[in-house]
């Protein structure tokens, strides 16, 4: 009779065979990201070789733990064999490699969807989707995807996993072996640790292999193709609890610990400030304008939803894109060109505008942490209340989204509304007026412009849009107008084309919304005592495209401004790099007189200052073009650099230092 013992050792082999198996799954899964690459890899044989060696030794690191919980288990098993059924054991661990392989390939795939709309691997973005509306992103996917194709997959795979894993842990030939001692035992177990723990950790270095930060090869989309999904979610968690919590030290990681007031002093461009009073050095004045001050105007500031400009240059008779908004583009309006949004979501880079800060890369929303309650006292819209204002901060969605409901009034907003009230003052039915993310835009500027109407006071309002979001509905009672894909266009297209020009049609209903809005604006009184902004919160059709010049166009968006020609001023520079920091500086200086502001950005139409925009991916624009953080290639992009720096540590000191004032309170 066959010893129990050699069974066991069959059944080490074969789980080490499992592992391989998968391993070799797992680098299946990675293919697949080569689904949305650019449309050009400048990269070797040698290259890709590297980009997969790297990503397998990270997978290999990943399953080298699931391998030692199961070698743990076994090990145990193996001293009690006596008493423990070798079934039970095979059948524990086909539970525990099924449901871990599982779990793994629902990680990858999550991973693979997130990088098909975010053109990057799976972030700390991810927790702040499933923090959003879930009912709306259930809609997306039962609109957007074969919902029945997708479960008939899904249900297909886990089959197969469980058809693998059996066939690995029931049919085991046993490995005999002679003169098999103790000695023998304990140096065979000792050996597979030490290679389990070197597999785990990756690399005979100082550090472990997932703390290896650096690049594989010359090429950005490689790079991203070699990470791990299992290890980029871990350290997406880490950073959302660290957030949460407040913990992450900009002030430190941008070399101003200890001397914080360097930073306002390089921000500011003060050779000497009051180091008590630090709020000081970035307190800034409007010049007198006595017609401003006998005739204030209405601030209306439009955030179109992911309207990136980069696809306005393919706008043509036949794919007419913009509508009604491109002759307002196309006037002698103020149109900011060179201009980035802060951020890649939408609340990531409203908040940080509407408080007069930048973005902080790896932070969770204001609103949904530890600053919820604080009222910043350098926010945007207080500046307009003081002024004798009224003040507005309009959403086409639902006040819970994202807690802006809760937030917002306490940033110097007298009325935040929704969804539910623009339906009840237009008295619109909801199953007509209305998609899975809120109104649509049509009565989003409907509302406002009787809101405009109505007023006995100077009104600021703030609104955000909803459509050109997935599941990319439009209103049925909207004609669009048939839009043709030139070559070059689809050049720069990738992925699902089919979903890309539902997307396409519903960006061109929003772009039209935002024209007719300008028209009902220009041809009525208000054209004289109003100033209507259209920006955008990102570029989140960067997914989507092909750039020529990807750090250059891929988070560009509008900041155009429509202003009466009585207060307009003269010969401004329309190349002036910005961001979102940029905008209510400039906005003051442009509608309010005399009156002072707390802001980490600049007005972009002083030209004694340097000027520069910043998005939290580590992108700078200069007005010698873009680069990457740490990457300056001339004397004007290190000045652009410094004052990143120094802007993420004064965004720090000032969120913080309010912060820790209302705790002792």
């Amino acid at each position: 009779m066959t010893d129990n013992k050699f069974y066991y050792f069959g059944l080490l082999r074969n789980i080490l065979l499992l592992e391989i198996v998968f391993l070799f799954i797992m680098s299946l899964f990675r293919t697949l990201f080569f689904l949305f690459a650019p449309l050009k890899i400048e990269a070797t044989f040698v290259n890709y070789l590297e980009t997969f060696l790297f990503g397998l030794r990270l997978d290999l690191s990943v399953l080298a733990y699931v391998f030692a919980l199961s070698f743990l288990f076994l090990s145990t098993a193996y001293i009690f064999r006596k008493y423990l059924s070798l079934k039970i054991i095979q059948t524990i661990l086909l539970i525990y490699f099924f449901l871990t392989f599982i779990l793994i390939s629902l990680i990858i795939a999550t991973d693979i969807g997130f990088y098909s709309y975010f053109a990057d691997r799976v972030n700390i973005m991810i927790f702040g989707i499933m923090d959003d509306d879930t009912k709306a992103l259930w809609e997306i996917a039962v609109k957007n995807y074969n919902l029945t194709f997708v479960f008939t997959a899904v249900l297909l795979y886990m089959i197969a996993i469980y058809k693998l894993v059996s066939t690995f842990l029931f049919n085991i030939k046993p490995i005999h072996l002679s003169n098999f001692g103790l000695l023998k035992h304990i140096t065979t177990f000792l050996f597979i640790a030490v290679l389990t723990f070197l597999a785990i950790r990756g690399s005979f270095g100082t550090f472990p292999i997932y703390h290896w930060t650096r690049d594989v090869t010359g090429n950005n989309f490689l790079n991203k193709v070699s990470k791990d999904s299992t290890y980029l979610l871990l350290q997406a968690y880490r950073e959302y609890k660290k957030s949460k919590k407040g913990q992450r030290n900009y002030i430190k990681e941008m070399g101003y610990s200890g001397h914080i007031e360097d930073a306002f002093k390089l921000l500011s461009s003060k050779k000497e400030i009051n180091s008590t009073n630090l709020y000081q050095a970035i307190t800034y004045k409007t010049p007198s304008n006595l017609l401003l001050e006998k005739h204030p105007v209405n601030v209306v500031i439009i955030m179109v939803e992911s309207f990136g400009t980069p696809i306005l240059k393919y706008q043509s008779e036949t794919f007419d894109i913009e509508r009604r908004l491109k002759k307002h583009f196309q006037s002698d309006d103020i149109r900011f060109k060179n201009f980035i949004s802060t951020a890649n979501g939408t609340i990531v880079s409203m908040e940080p505008m509407l408080l007069n800060l930048i973005a902080r890369p790896g932070s969770v929303p204001y609103g949904q942490s530890l600053f919820s309650g604080i009222s910043f006292k350098q926010a945007g819209a207080k500046v307009y209340k003081k002024k004798g204002y009224e003040t507005s901060y309009i959403y086409g969605g639902d006040l819970s989204w994202r807690n802006v409901g809760r937030f917002f009034p306490r940033q110097g907003f007298e009325h935040v509304e929704g969804k539910a009230k623009i339906e009840e003052e237009l008295h619109l039915d909801p199953e007509l007026a209305t998609h899975d993310w809120g109104v649509y835009d049509k009565y989003l500027y409907n509302y406002i412009y009787k809101k405009l109407k109505n007023a006995r006071k100077p009104q600021l309002i703030y609104a955000m849009t909803t459509n050109n979001h997935p599941p990319y509905v439009i209103s049925k009672e909207y004609k669009s107008k048939k839009l043709i894909l030139s070559k070059e266009l689809k050049k720069h297209l990738k992925g699902d084309l089919d979903l890309i020009k539902k997307r396409l049609y519903d960006y061109q209903y929003a772009l039209d919304m935002a024209g007719r809005f300008l028209d009902m604006i220009k041809s009525s009184p208000l054209a004289k005592n109003t100033v209507v902004v259209i920006t955008a919160d990102n570029n989140t059709i960067e997914g989507s495209m092909n750039y020529d010049n990807f750090l250059q166009e891929s988070k560009q968006i509008p900041f155009y401004i429509y202003m009466p020609k009585s207060i307009k001023p003269k010969n401004i520079d329309l190349s002036t790099p910005g961001s979102h920091k940029d905008i209510f500086p400039t906005l003051y200086n442009l509608t309010l007189s005399d009156t002072s502001y707390i802001a980490v950005g600049s007005n972009l139409l002083d030209k004694n200052i340097t000027h520069c925009g910043f998005n939290n991916s580590g992108i700078i624009v200069s007005r010698e073009g873009a680069f990457m953080l740490n990457k300056p290639q001339n004397q004007e992009e290190q000045k652009c650099q410094q004052l990143y720096k120094a802007s993420l540590a004064v965004t720090d000191y000032l969120v913080k230092t309010q912060l820790h004032q209302k705790d002792k309170k």
